[in-house]
């Protein structure tokens, strides 16, 4: 598999991972396009359909247009981050379509399972200042399709970050330094081992200030118990449900607990597990991942 190229993005290299920068930069200095070509781009947007296929396949490509921009994806069947999920564009069309109610002009923007990197570019195409993140061994091809697709294109360059989901990203990702306004997720959720870990780190990066955005093919009965488990966690909106796809998107933001701590409260296990302690907790609006809720998984 071609290596991907590094301009501008942080990426693995030679075993190092470099953690993501938790500042945002200012905006990049590109030209402004002139004025026809943002009329000429309007109008091609108002003339399609919002959910009117625009793929067009080729051996290891898929091209797409959003934003008014065609956004080229390099596939690989290395692993299943590699691969287009119908998740990531059901989302991407979400937010083009929806950018006045999901403004991510200047927002600071985490993905997790970024995969190829489609919902990343969109988000970058559309303002935000985007960190894209997935297992180490996916970094390669995800680089490449951001770069491919942002470079001189975005007002942000996005970044590249490895992250392994569970309680590790709490040391690695700390809350006093990495803050985001919008967390976004697509088809993260399928028949793997990892949903807890999973929940765990959805838990940790969505504070009472974001916003995140899930968008999943339904496909197993382990889906639909995880989306019980969130839905405990979070409070969570379905925005979306599209049929024919099997695809929901939700929207969730961190559910808040009142407690009165007479004692010390037990470990208790993630996803499905109740709270459980030796004092009384009046569940009514702490933040859930602040001390010492970061312990209790519902």
């Amino acid at each position: 598999m071609e290596a991907g190229g590094g301009t501008g993005l942080n990426v693995q290299k030679k075993g190092l991972v470099k953690q993501p920068e938790p500042i945002k930069p200012s905006p990049n200095n590109t030209e402004e396009e002139d004025q026809e070509a943002k009329d000429m781009q309007k109008e091609a947007l108002n003339r399609r359909n919002a959910w009117e296929p625009s793929v067009f396949y080729s051996l290891g490509n898929e091209t797409f247009f959003f934003t008014g921009q065609e956004v080229s994806i390099r596939e690989s069947l290395d692993s299943f981050g590699a691969v287009i999920w119908p998740g990531a564009v059901a989302l991407c069309r979400y937010l083009e379509k929806q950018r006045d109610q999901v403004e991510l002009l200047d927002k600071a923007v985490l993905e997790l399972g970024a995969g190829t990197g489609l919902v990343s570019i969109v988000g970058s195409l559309l303002g935000a200042w985007v960190t894209a993140t997935d297992l180490p061994d996916v970094l390669p091809n995800l680089n490449f399709n951001l770069s491919r697709n942002t470079r001189g294109r975005c007002r942000y360059t996005p970044q590249v970050a490895a992250l392994v989901w569970g309680p590790d990203v709490k040391r690695n990702f700390p809350n006093s330094i990495y803050h985001y306004d919008y967390v976004l997720c697509a088809d993260v959720v399928y028949h793997h081992n990892f949903l807890e870990d999973l929940l765990i780190t959805m838990q940790h990066f969505c504070r009472p200030e974001t916003t995140l955005l899930w968008a999943n093919k339904v496909r197993f009965p382990s889906d639909l118990r995880f989306i019980e488990n969130f839905k405990n966690v979070f409070n969570v909106t379905l925005l979306e449900e599209i049929p024919q796809e099997e695809v929901r998107i939700y929207q969730a933001t961190a559910k808040k607990f009142h407690y009165y701590r007479t004692g010390v409260v037990k470990q208790v296990p993630a996803c499905g597990g109740r709270l459980v302690g030796e004092d009384h907790l009046n569940r009514t609006g702490m933040s859930f991942g602040e001390s010492p809720l970061s312990r209790l998984v519902l």
